[in-house]
């Protein structure tokens, strides 16, 4: 956590500078910002830590952290926790990005989930870690940013939130002069 506040913190400052250079800064924006930064710094602290420096080395070869094989040893609560936690991922990227592509969505979901996976395995061989980076994770952490993405656009056809949708989504970046 002593790392994670830190970083939140300086990853939320940025978030807001750009959302103050784009000329949208509204409450409502700023929450979805906090939103973000404190989902991602949930995400950090849950999937990559704890880190053990003073660990003694394990015999264990480094393939022991690493699982390729789909579906194999999953758990179906496993599987549906993995999904749901990447569910917010597919409704704040819309917001701050104002992408209404679902193939980015799904980019951008299986890429924070691979460098997530990856930084557990890299933690589990350098700074032995508890993780074992998984492809089913991988797989449903991916499934459940289109998820989270649908229940927005979905959420959209309903003309109040539809309103609070387009209130909470950033500008786009101006044009430079």
């Amino acid at each position: 956590m002593l790392v994670v506040a830190p970083l939140t913190a300086v990853a939320l400052g940025l978030l807001l500078w750009r959302l103050h250079r784009r000329g949208g800064m509204t409450v409502l924006r700023v929450l979805v910002g906090v939103a973000l930064c404190v989902y991602v710094a949930g995400i950090v602290a849950n999937t990559v830590l704890p880190i053990y420096l003073d660990k003694p080395d394990s015999d264990m070869p480094w393939h022991a952290y690493l699982n390729l094989t789909p579906l194999a040893d999953t758990e179906v609560a496993d599987m549906v926790r993995n999904v749901v936690v990447f569910v917010p991922f597919g409704v704040l990227l819309p917001l701050v990005t104002g992408t209404r592509s679902v193939v980015r969505v799904v980019l951008s979901g299986f890429l924070l989930s691979l460098l997530m996976e990856t930084a557990q395995l890299v933690n589990a061989l350098v700074a032995n870690g508890g993780h074992v980076a998984d492809v089913n994770d991988l797989l449903a952490n991916t499934l459940g940013a289109p998820i989270g993405y649908a229940l927005l656009r979905l959420g959209e056809r309903v003309p109040g939130v539809r309103d609070v949708v387009r209130a909470a989504t950033w500008p786009p970046p101006r044009p430079r002069s």
